[in-house]
C-alpha cells in the first residue's frame, strides 16, 4: 500500500511540475497613442484579458507612445514582415500607404455613433479580406470620438480657418483642409507634437481624447466641434503568430479580442462628455456653435477628396458605400 501511495504521489507531483512548467508565450503588441487614449486602452484590456483567459500561458507585452518604433502608417507593413506581432493602428495613418482604409475619415459621412458603427459594419468584410491577404488577422476595432480642431483660438470664420497651419491624419483630411483655404499637412500624432512646439503647425485636426488631448491644450487651448468624422484604429495580429498559438491561445485570443471591442465601443458612450469634462477643468475653449460658413466650406471642400478617395479604392469603395446606404 505504501509502495502504491507513493508511486500514485510521485505521479501527481510529476504532473504537477509538468502544469506549472509549460512555456509561457509572448508576443508584443504596440500603438503609436498614449496609454490614457482610446487605442491605448484597448491594447491594454486586450493584453489583460488574453492573460486571465490563459492563465498567464500567453502574455502580449504592450508598448505606447510609438516607443516600438512604428508609427500607423507603417503598422500593416510591420505587422506582415513580423516585426511587430500585433499593432493598433490608425485606420487614417495606414489609409496614407492603403486608401481603403480612410473609409472611416471620410468627411461628414460618420458624424455620430450609430451612423460610425453602420459605416464599420459596412467596412468590415473589406477590411478583412486586406488584411488576411497581407498576412494577418483583424482583432477588434476602437472608435475615436468625433474630429475637431485644435488651435490657439476657437475657429468662428472662414478667414480663421484659412489662417490655421494645421496638422490632417490622412490624405483625405489634407485635401479636403487645403480645399477649404487652410495650410495642411499630414503629419502622424507622433511627429505633430515637435512641429506644434517648435510653431511650425499652429492647429491639429484631432479628438479631444485622452492622453492626446492632454498633449494637446499645453499649445493650443482651443477645441472647435466640427464634427469632421468619427474615425476608427484597427488591431491586427501577424496570421503565422497567431496560427502558431494552440487551441486555447486561438480561443483566448479570440475571446480577448472580442470582448475588446465591445468594450470600447461602449467606452466611447460616455467618452465625449469626460474628454469634455477634462479639457474645460485643463482651460481649453469649446467651441460648438460653428458657424455654417465654416462648416459649408468644409463640406464643400470634401467633396472632391470623396471622389479621388473612391478613384483610388476602385469596387471596394462603391459597395461600402452602397452597404453603408442601405443600413
Amino acid at each position: 500500500m505504501t509502495t502504491k501511495s507513493s508511486l500514485l504521489g510521485l505521479v501527481a507531483a510529476l504532473f504537477a511540475l509538468t502544469v506549472v512548467a509549460q512555456p509561457t508565450t509572448t508576443l508584443r503588441i504596440t500603438t503609436e497613442y498614449p496609454a490614457t487614449s482610446m487605442p491605448g486602452l484597448g491594447v491594454s484590456s486586450f493584453a489583460e484579458r488574453v492573460a486571465q483567459k490563459t492563465g498567464g500561458r500567453l502574455v502580449f507585452e504592450t508598448s505606447f507612445d510609438a516607443t516600438a518604433g512604428f508609427k500607423s502608417a507603417d503598422m500593416v507593413d510591420a505587422v506582415q514582415a513580423r516585426k511587430i506581432d500585433a499593432a493598433d493602428a490608425f485606420a487614417g495613418g495606414v489609409a496614407n500607404k492603403y486608401p481603403l482604409f480612410a473609409v472611416s475619415s471620410l468627411p461628414f459621412l460618420a458624424d455620430s455613433l450609430p451612423r460610425a458603427e453602420a459605416l464599420l459594419k459596412a467596412a468590415r468584410p473589406a477590411y478583412e479580406r486586406f488584411l488576411q491577404a497581407h498576412g494577418q488577422k483583424l482583432l477588434y476595432t476602437t472608435p475615436w470620438p468625433a474630429s475637431g480642431i485644435w488651435s490657439r483660438k476657437p475657429v468662428t470664420s472662414l478667414d480663421g480657418l484659412r489662417a490655421l497651419r494645421i496638422r490632417t491624419y490622412d490624405d483625405m483630411s489634407q485635401a479636403t483642409l487645403t480645399a477649404a483655404g487652410a495650410w495642411a499637412s499630414n503629419i502622424s500624432f507622433a511627429d505633430a507634437m515637435a512641429r506644434i512646439a517648435a510653431g511650425d503647425v499652429d492647429a491639429v485636426l484631432s479628438s479631444g481624447d485622452g492622453g492626446a488631448g492632454r498633449k494637446l491644450w499645453q499649445y493650443l487651448p482651443a477645441f472647435t466641434e466640427i464634427n469632421y468624422a468619427m474615425p476608427i484604429s484597427i488591431a491586427t495580429i501577424n496570421l503565422a503568430a497567431y496560427e502558431s498559438l494552440d487551441a486555447a491561445g486561438r480561443t483566448a485570443v479570440d475571446q480577448a479580442a472580442a470582448e475588446t471591442e465591445t468594450a470600447q465601443w461602449q467606452r466611447i458612450r460616455s467618452r465625449l462628455e469626460d474628454n469634455y469634462r477634462v479639457m474645460r477643468s485643463n482651460g481649453v475653449m469649446i467651441e460648438m456653435n460653428v458657424p455654417p460658413s465654416v462648416t459649408g466650406a468644409l463640406k464643400a471642400a470634401s467633396v472632391g477628396a470623396v471622389r479621388q478617395w473612391k478613384e483610388k479604392v476602385g469596387p471596394d469603395a462603391d459597395d461600402i458605400l452602397k452597404r453603408f446606404g442601405s443600413n
